[in-house]
């Protein structure tokens, strides 16, 4: 077999993930892996609001238009960052195990988001974030955040933010974690679905390369992200709408929260359920029902309008 040829995007963090998939797939099958790096739009436009270039497939784009012209044979992706709507002709061939799925907040004074000082100059480029930050402190100045992990924390120690907020798995994978000063608990920031898993895409016509992948998929994180993305499919999280959604296995059960809120934080609505692991799918539909049945739909409609698809 050719050297499996793995498409990452060029940031530190995203080679990591890629490397990470390299080495198992090396010790799995003996195989040398190929490395090709591809510049993404969200790569191309480090500057630019998102408000402005939009979010849906930002990050991946690209990566799933090489796979599909076989110019590489399987992607690397932070599932956070993968659409509901995946391409014709390609799958999410696997899901790593998944690391910690909270948000950190980075603050230069080591101040929590208790102790900020009122008005406090935060920056993310998260509007789930930023939704939820102003829920639990309205008064805080929330300040677009872009760039790579270490662009965001130089940023940071230059003073142009009181604090930032990033993923904490992306932090701890790379040796970042000592910067953290609160690792915020899920009743203060949910997460974004899929957040801390590592997904590998495919096309669905390389049953070779599909069947060696399928050794890298962990199924309990496999079912937690599905019903995180069968949630955010139900509630239309491709809009400009902050949604927050955490899956887990506790008991041999799975246990799905769903968060919706306005991107000023004002309102804030919040569901939970649980079943079988095997009914992943079904779980998360099931949540974005009961919250559309409490009035989400009218809060999704209304915040949608006149922003990005």
């Amino acid at each position: 077999m050719n050297p499996l040829r793995i498409g990452t995007r060029g940031s530190a963090l995203a080679l990591w993930q890629a490397r990470s998939i390299a080495r198992v797939l090396r010790e799995n099958t003996g195989i040398e892996p190929e490395i090709v790096i591809i510049k993404t739009s969200g790569d191309k436009f480090q500057q630019t609001s998102f408000s402005q270039i939009g979010t849906k497939g930002v990050f991946i784009k690209e990566l799933e238009d090489a796979l599909l012209d076989k110019r590489i044979d399987l992607a690397v992706h932070s599932m956070k960052d993968v659409p509901t709507e995946i391409p014709t002709g390609l799958a999410i061939a696997a899901i790593g195990r998944r690391e910690d799925v909270r948000d950190a907040l980075l603050s230069a004074s080591g101040a929590t988001l208790a102790t900020l000082l009122q008005g406090a100059r935060v920056g993310t480029s998260s509007l789930r974030r930023q939704s939820q930050l102003l829920f639990a402190r309205p008064d805080l100045r929330l300040l677009e955040l872009r760039g790579n992990v270490d662009t965001r924390i130089e940023k940071l120690k230059r003073g142009d933010y009181d604090a930032i907020v990033l993923a904490k798995a992306g932090l701890d994978r790379l040796g970042l974690s000592g910067n953290i000063s609160q690792v915020l608990p899920h009743d203060l920031s949910l997460p974004a679905a899929g957040q801390g898993a590592i997904g590998i895409e495919a096309r669905l016509e390389d049953a070779e390369t599909r069947s060696i992948l399928a050794a890298l998929n962990d199924m309990e994180t496999n079912k937690a992200v599905a019903a995180e993305r069968a949630a955010l499919a139900g509630l239309g999280g491709g809009c400009q709408v902050p949604i927050g959604a955490w899956g887990r296995v506790e008991n041999e059960k799975l246990v799905l929260d769903v968060v919706v809120l306005t991107p000023d934080g004002k309102q804030r609505m919040w569901e939970k359920d649980s079943g079988l692991v095997e009914e992943a799918e079904a779980i998360g539909k099931r949540v974005a029902q009961k919250l559309r049945d409490g009035g989400a739909t009218s809060l999704l409609e209304r915040e949608s309008r006149g922003t990005r698809a």
